[in-house]
């Protein structure tokens, strides 16, 4: 895996992300997220983090689990937490 180039702060996740996303799949994305690898992302939305990345802006990225849920994965402006959540606990 390649390595983070970001902190990710503390890891927090919605009740209802924890009940639908399968746990592997969480770890790996975290991982992915921390590494730069924005998921499904569009073209956009990879430019916008990686202005985000080097402006300390906040991070977004967004992934499916092996049961095809789509999740997303927010890391602060100020890095100071990292929040799993469903679209639609946003």
């Amino acid at each position: 895996m390649n390595e983070p180039k970001f902190p990710l702060g503390q890891i927090v996740t919605t009740p209802a992300a924890l009940e639908a996303i399968d746990p592997e799949d969480m770890r790996s994305s975290l991982a992915r997220h921390a590494a730069a690898d924005w998921g499904d992302l569009c073209e956009e939305d990879r430019t916008e983090n990686e202005i985000s990345l080097r402006n300390d802006l906040r991070i977004f990225s967004v992934y499916r689990d092996r049961k095809g849920v789509k999740f997303w994965i927010i890391t602060e402006a100020d890095r100071s937490s990292t929040c799993i959540l469903l679209p639609t606990d946003y």
